[in-house]
């Protein structure tokens, strides 16, 4: 396994979790990817390396490592559940609407309107996700050169 795989092992395993061979296959894809993936392309990616994997145990493996803080659940329009690495700290993401890639962003001032909702509701908020959508640049160089 590679060594990042190796430290997502090591987080499973310090919580308690087995650390099958489906679930290994598992962790391969997640430290391997560059960029977002759905459980299916997961599930693809793992079954190469572990033929007897099952979908669910990619589903359940993505919500541990999610639950864990590793990996960050994506919503995307067409394919609502993907996943992306997680970095340090709070961020967010800009997410292309036409190809799909994804940048994460930090720096969101919310607190004013995190408080408003909380006096109106009665809620404690704690926490939220910001995804915005929108068409990346490369995406928009493309649209105006057919224009």
């Amino acid at each position: 396994m590679e060594p990042n795989a190796e430290k997502l092992a090591e987080q499973l395993s310090a919580h308690g979790y087995k650390l099958t061979r489906q679930r290994r296959a598992v962790l391969a894809v997640i430290a391997s990817s560059e960029g977002h993936l759905n459980p299916a392309e997961v599930y693809k990616r793992a079954k190469a390396d572990c033929p007897q994997i099952g979908l669910t145990t990619v589903y359940r493996t993505l919500d541990i490592l999610a639950k864990l803080g590793t990996i960050k659940r994506v919503h995307l329009e067409k394919d609502c559940r993907s996943y992306a690495p997680a970095s340090q700290g709070h961020c967010h993401y800009l997410v292309c609407t036409n190809c799909g890639s994804i940048v994460e962003f930090e720096g969101c001032d919310l607190s004013a309107l995190l408080e408003t909702v909380a006096s109106q509701t009665g809620f404690k908020v704690e926490g939220h996700w910001l995804q915005l959508f929108g068409k990346c640049p490369a995406c928009q160089k493309t649209e105006g050169d057919r224009e």
